[in-house]
């Protein structure tokens, strides 16, 4: 039933792997306690992941905040659920509200979608929650008040994004507030913040999206031109909307449904099913190979095809047909690198907690600004910075992600969940824009298919699809690697370590007799942490 997991080191290893009974995995050590704490004082993992959730929109405001998305994948015991939180476009985006651009805007209000964030955390606390609402919010709100020390990660995220978005509406009075992004180690106060997360907590979100908050927020946009409004804010719902799946083997691996670009990963999983990369070493030319094409068919369907269901014209069942995905797996060349036109990648910010507790429940969920501090807008005097989802939407006329209005943008924000004869086996993620998809595959291959535990897996140098036949390296990829995927026509490039933001973040806890394995990415500054 369960996976044989090595233990054995096959990397330079930066981290071990953690086990225990209950646990907590997240991009931020702060938050990751946080959840522990709900879990030790009678919580759940649904308790856990929205308090580590609802720290990280104070102790990594570069990857999220109040004014996120959010999805989640639930085993609670018996069933799997999927919730997607992601918010929909003003009623007022039009497609001729941006006649004469070349492309969507990616900052300023002109990017600015409904957050859905905080309706995620209201959906699953009434759900699924054991401990009272407000408790969830106890840390944030006093890392908030109090302080926390900015960790190095992502003080340079945070350096990188004020020189971009400086002059963006409330920005620089909020984040750069002594004219300079605060450095590493430096002591950071948000009362203002604080105050948001305690009307949040007391009034269970009311407060944001039809109280005081969603006044100053509407307000805000007014007087800067944009068109979200009272009633954009006020109609907001997240959706119970199950999972989709592919198997491959004797596990199933689950997605949320469209309109987010997990079908990508499950694609591209089910195109490999017929080829015998069970047979090959996991760091194999051969194996990567395979995994690149895949990849590059999944993402050139998605980036086509995907979009608010209501506007799709191709039924997800039919993209994930096994007839289909055998017809595409037919066009992989084994001894040369294609080109099907797929879409180039870009970087994201985004935060991702998988927790697990004694009883058996698993969660993994997934919230995120999009770009690094989204849209670069702030509502002043409540710690509020918004999203930048709209730069999801195309503006290609009858593309079915054309924007239009209320209506939810292409999103690349996936929360991953591994099922295996029927049990729940791994909850994962792996933050990073369009590399999660792609992440996602490494991942699954890596823990399931060869047997590396969820620390190995992570801790192993990742490719990237970039744009046609090219396809970018870790480094730590092994020379004669590089040198065979070459010589299969894979145009390669060797990204440096100070580049492996770039590769994402994975986070992975996975059930294991009498309790769970878990892997945190060195990449980021988080952690996995249990008891």
């Amino acid at each position: 039933m369960f996976p044989n997991y090595s233990f054995e080191p096959g990397y330079p290893v930066q981290r071990v792997p953690v086990l225990a009974r209950n646990m907590v995995a997240t991009s931020q050590p702060l938050a990751a306690q946080a959840g522990l704490r709900m879990l030790a004082r009678g919580g759940n993992a649904v308790d856990a992941a929205l308090a580590a959730a609802i720290t990280l929109t104070v102790v990594e405001p570069t990857g999220n905040g109040l004014g996120s998305d959010a999805f989640a994948i639930v085993w609670d015991g018996q069933r799997l659920e999927g919730l997607n939180a992601s918010g929909r476009s003003p009623a007022g985006w039009t497609p001729e509200r941006f006649a004469g651009l070349e492309a969507m805007p990616d900052r300023g209000w002109e990017s600015v979608t409904v957050p859905g964030a905080v309706s995620a955390w209201i959906a699953l606390s009434r759900r699924y929650g054991r401990l009272p609402f407000t408790a969830l919010f106890a840390p944030a709100i006093d890392y908030a008040e109090n302080g926390f020390a900015l960790t190095p990660q992502i003080a340079g995220l945070w350096s990188g994004g004020g020189a971009l978005l400086a002059k963006q509406p409330g920005f620089a009075e909020h984040f750069l507030p002594n004219g300079r992004p605060p450095a590493a180690g430096e002591l950071i106060r948000n009362p203002a913040l604080a105050k948001s997360l305690q009307l949040i907590a007391e009034t269970e979100g009311e407060a944001f999206y039809r109280g005081v908050l969603a006044d100053r927020i509407v307000a805000f946009a007014k007087e800067h031109g944009a068109s979200l409004s009272a009633d954009d804010l006020a109609t907001h719902e997240a959706d119970w909307c199950g999972t989709i799946s592919t198997r491959f083997k004797d596990i199933e691996l689950h997605e949320i449904p469209p309109n987010g670009q997990g079908i990508a990963a499950l694609m591209a999983l089910g195109m490999l099913a017929g080829t015998g990369i069970e047979d090959l070493q996991p760091d194999s030319v051969e194996a990567l190979h395979l995994q690149i094409e895949a990849m590059k068919l999944a993402l050139a369907d998605s980036d086509r095809h995907i979009a608010d269901p209501a506007a799709m014209r191709v039924d997800t069942a039919a993209m994930l047909d096994p007839s289909y995905l055998a017809s595409r797996a037919a066009l992989i060349d084994r001894r040369a690198a294609g080109d099907p036109g797929a879409g180039a990648p870009t970087l994201g910010g985004t935060v991702y907690v998988s927790a697990a507790d004694a009883d058996g429940m698993m969660v993994s969920f997934i919230q995120s600004n999009f770009s690094g501090f989204g849209s670069g807008v702030v509502i002043p005097g409540t710690g509020i910075h918004l999203q930048n989802r709209g730069i999801g939407f195309t503006l290609e006329p009858g593309h079915p992600n054309q924007v239009g209005p209320r209506k939810r943008p292409f999103h690349t924000i996936i929360p991953g969940f591994v099922m295996k004869d029927g049990a729940p086996s791994m909850s994962f993620g792996l933050m990073g824009g369009p590399m999660q998809a792609q992440g996602h595959l490494q991942m699954v291959l890596r823990t399931q298919l060869f047997g590396q535990n969820p620390q190995m897996a992570s801790d192993a140098p990742r490719w990237r699809v970039v744009a046609g036949r090219q396809v970018a390296l870790e480094a730590g990829m092994h020379d004669a690697t590089v040198a065979g995927l070459q010589a299969l026509g894979h145009e390669v490039t060797r990204e440096a370590p100070g580049r492996s933001f770039a590769f994402g973040g994975a986070q992975l806890i996975a059930r294991i007799p009498g309790g769970y394995v878990g892997g945190s990415d060195h990449r980021k500054d988080g952690a996995a942490v249990g008891y």
